[in-house]
């Protein structure tokens, strides 16, 4: 269950603004309702911003899709700037409603220079995006939406959630992201959460640090090359190729990371993401380095 309130220490301080999502991810961990919850969730979010601690490095805002609130969210985030104007505000987002150049402006505005929006994109490929996401049309609304944030002067974390449909097309993503995207602050690839969606559409989604620890490796060190900032989130070091381990990140939020039995004696563990407590299944090769 995710924390309510916000704690100075932790590395994991988000609004959770609404269950509701126009996709409808393979993979997501949360997976959307219909319920109608914004307004609900938009009250006791501005009255947790009015308790808020002052000098938390981020907030997080996520959902479902936050972009659904419309104008609720371009106040959330202008009151988080108000009153904590050093804080980074960070959005997860689906992008698609970013294909609105004007409201994209407008929440540009509201957040100033500290606004982050991560925004998910499942394949240069234009079939595999919308299978994966369940959206007809959401590959080019995506795409639209990048290049509105971008011209908005919004920082972009573009996110690759590698699974079965998109492993082996890691390098061609690093290439098309070269071409296409560049302009994106920085390209994180990360592991899946098993939970949720995932489970479900498990046989068809579902894929193994070692079925694609090698392509990774490629595409990461293909982004770097080329001057493009990347990371590894959600993936144990221990399941990355040496070459790769200098990308991963510690990613997993606080209250919700764990480590296996087999970790236990890894020399790399104070370094390492860890692992999801909420996954309902141990990626397979887990040992110490």
């Amino acid at each position: 269950m995710r924390r309510r309130g916000f704690d100075i220490d932790s590395n994991d301080n988000s609004l959770f603004v609404t269950s509701q999502c126009d996709n409808n991810c393979l993979m997501c961990c949360q997976p959307p309702r219909r319920t109608d919850d914004i307004e609900v969730l938009f009250k006791r979010n501005v009255n947790l911003l009015e308790k808020a601690p002052a000098g938390l490095e981020t907030i997080g805002i996520t959902g479902g899709e936050p972009t659904l609130l419309g104008d609720k969210l371009i106040t959330l985030v202008r009151m988080i700037r108000e009153r904590m104007p050093d804080t980074i505000i960070h959005i997860l987002s689906n992008g698609r409603h970013f294909q609105n150049a004007r409201y994209t402006l407008r929440l540009a505005e509201a957040g100033g220079e500290n606004l982050v929006v991560g925004v998910p994109l499942h394949s240069d490929y234009e079939k595999d995006h919308d299978i994966i996401a369940r959206a007809k049309g959401a590959y080019k609304e995506t795409l639209n939406g990048l290049y509105n944030l971008s011209g908005a002067g919004v920082d972009i974390e573009l996110r690759v959630v590698i699974n079965r449909l998109n492993c082996k097309r890691l390098e061609d993503m690093a290439l098309f992201i070269h071409r296409n995207l560049y302009f994106v602050s920085w390209t994180a690839f990360m592991g899946m959460e098993y939970t949720g969606c995932a489970i479900r559409n498990s046989s068809t989604i579902w894929a193994e640090p070692c079925q694609y620890a090698e392509n990774l490796s490629k595409a990461v060190e293909l982004l770097d090359g080329w001057g493009h900032k990347a990371d590894i989130y959600n993936i144990p070091l221990c399941l990355l190729t040496e070459k790769s381990r200098r990308f991963a990140r510690k990613s997993i939020s606080d209250w919700k990371v764990k480590y296996d039995v087999a970790c236990g004696e890894c020399g790399k563990k104070d370094e390492c993401c860890g692992l999801f407590s909420t996954s309902k299944r141990i990626y397979q090769g887990l040992h110490n380095i």
